[in-house]
């Protein structure tokens, strides 16, 4: 590192932009916890939704095969009736490529989740069934949730450690290598003046022997 005042005025350029990175950085980081957080807490409430629907389904399921012998139950549950179609898109937030699922069903009649004849069939089996469509919106939208936070924690933590790096280590090198720079130019301009005041004394002095001289071979006139 050459002590110039090219390369200070070069560093601390960079100075100005480290510091700016890092605020922009920082607010980053803190945006993103706090998308985090909310994503954090509705997928708490999400999950505990799915769970009870889940358990009630199976409840239902069990109820429903106690009733009916196995092979009444996989007959009915052979050949579904509806469809689901899902779409699969991303929606950027901060940088970070979160997944988006949009799903539309074959035909818009609810009582298509039904597959079978009521005739032979329990009513638990259809409050098993009816259970299972109803949490579909919830399960989609705790697996975004779920994946949201998993690429939301992975940049937090990326951004956390350029933070760090930048607040420990680049800008403090900067800001000792600017200090080191202004020291050593100080020092050189120190000692320019001492050598210009030299020069100055024996520049006075000359001239002060040379009139003593020049004075000293005038003849007297009296």
């Amino acid at each position: 590192m050459n002590p110039t005042r090219m390369e200070l005025t070069r560093l601390k350029k960079k100075l100005v932009t480290a510091k700016r990175g890092h605020k922009l950085l920082k607010d980053k980081r803190d945006e993103l916890m706090r998308r985090f957080l909310e994503l954090v807490r509705e997928n708490k409430m999400l999950r505990e939704r799915v769970e009870a629907g889940v358990a009630a389904a199976n409840r239902n399921f069990v109820l429903a095969k106690a009733g009916m012998e196995d092979a009444a139950v996989n007959v009915a549950l052979m050949a579904p009736r509806q469809e689901v179609l899902l779409e699969v898109s991303t929606q950027n937030v901060m940088s970070v490529d979160i997944p988006v699922f949009q799903y539309s069903t074959r035909t818009s009649d609810p009582n298509d989740i039904y597959c079978y004849g009521f005739a032979f069939t329990s009513g638990e089996l259809d409050g098993a069934v009816k259970s299972l469509a109803d949490i579909l919106p919830d399960m989609l939208r705790l697996a975004e949730c779920e994946k949201a936070c998993q690429l939301m924690a992975s940049e937090i933590e990326k951004t956390r450690r350029r933070v760090n790096a930048l607040e420990h280590v680049l800008i403090p090198d900067i800001q000792t290598k600017i200090k080191y720079i202004v020291m050593k130019l100080d020092e050189n301009e120190r000692s320019t003046q001492i050598r210009l005041m030299k020069v100055k004394d024996m520049m006075l002095e000359q001239a002060h022997h040379y009139k003593a001289r020049l004075y000293e071979g005038t003849p007297d006139q009296s």
